[in-house]
């Protein structure tokens, strides 16, 4: 008697011949197919290169006052709403000091990236633990924990913004750095809540899976089970949550500098971080008639930024989303 083996369709065939492939190596594939998001990622990586460079590719220094050159339009206008002429030296004009405004765009860029980048890092590393350890240990920590994220949660955010950098705007933590070290701390206290709890959602839907099970029972102590063999499962909403805090972090400095209460005004050009895109935008509100791209290039770079920001967010949550892994 003959025993016919079956045969596999050419689909079945290229599948089971196909090399597993790990859940982020999946993710990767995945989001390089997504051109958007890859635009946004060079988009990121130019402005980023913008702001380490900005004392070479500023064509002013954003200091300097050009006497007789305030509110000039940009270079491409023949006549702005003063009657100057536009100077191909100044190419999105001057502010109304005779600042070029391109210049003090580009060093405020630097700003508004390390206020994306640095309170995230602060956000991680506490929102992270808490969720964790209230995850992890439940009962009364957890409880605890929860309560007392529910009651800064209970702060609208930019309410609790305004109220600390005026308190403590001219203490001594209120100047370190011209005020960017507050900025940070206020822009963290009540952000690391939500990551929390989305740790803490995790953390509950994973402690009680086998391979967790299996660690207990080998005598693994609760710190390795939870950075060990937690943390790594959490990792993809912790990404993607991570990349759509970002442009929130930079829109409420945007917010922030347009009520006068960012960044402090430098007056040294040997500053790292003179300027930011909110403080360029109050200054072009009240000159929007004389000069309108003193708040208009500010206002366009945010907006960019935010965008891509949200675009490699979205593309990082179609990724890692295991769901469509085998698609």
């Amino acid at each position: 008697m003959t025993v016919q083996t079956p045969t596999l369709d050419p689909t079945s065939t290229m599948v089971l011949s196909r090399p597993p492939r790990s859940l982020w190596r999946d993710a990767r594939a995945r989001f390089t197919k997504n051109k958007l998001a890859i635009i946004a990622a060079v988009v990121l990586f130019l402005f980023t290169l913008v702001a380490i460079f900005a004392p070479l590719l500023a064509p002013h220094d954003p200091l300097k006052i050009y006497d007789g050159r305030g509110y000039l339009p940009p270079a491409w206008v023949a006549k702005g709403p003063t009657g100057q002429v536009g100077d191909a030296q100044f190419i999105f004009g001057t502010d109304s000091l005779g600042r070029d405004v391109l210049s003090r765009v580009i060093y405020g860029s630097r700003v508004s990236l390390v206020v994306g980048i640095i309170p995230v890092i602060i956000i991680l590393l506490v929102g992270v633990a808490v969720g964790m350890v209230a995850g992890y240990m439940g009962g009364k920590v957890d409880n605890f924990t929860m309560r007392f994220g529910d009651i800064l949660y209970a702060f609208p955010d930019l309410l609790f913004f305004i109220i600390v950098m005026t308190a403590l705007r001219d203490t001594p933590v209120g100047k370190l750095m011209n005020g960017l070290v507050l900025l940070f701390i206020a822009l963290a206290i009540t952000s690391w809540i939500g990551l929390a709890r989305l740790v803490r959602g995790q953390v509950l839907s994973l402690k009680e899976k086998e391979f967790v099970e299996a660690s207990r029972m080998v005598g693994a102590k609760h710190g390795r089970i939870m950075f060990k063999h937690i943390l790594p499962n959490c990792l993809g909403p912790i990404i993607v949550y991570t990349a759509i805090r970002i442009p929130a972090l930079i829109i409420a400095e945007a917010v922030l500098g347009y009520l006068g209460l960012g960044l402090r005004p430098s007056t040294k050009s040997t500053d790292i971080f003179i300027t930011s895109w909110g403080a360029l935008m109050l200054d072009g509100q009240s000159a929007i008639n004389a000069q309108p791209w003193l708040l208009l290039t500010p206002a366009i770079a945010v907006a960019i930024v935010v965008l891509a920001f949200n675009f490699v967010g979205d593309g990082l949550r179609d990724a890692l989303d295991p769901r469509l892994r085998d698609r």
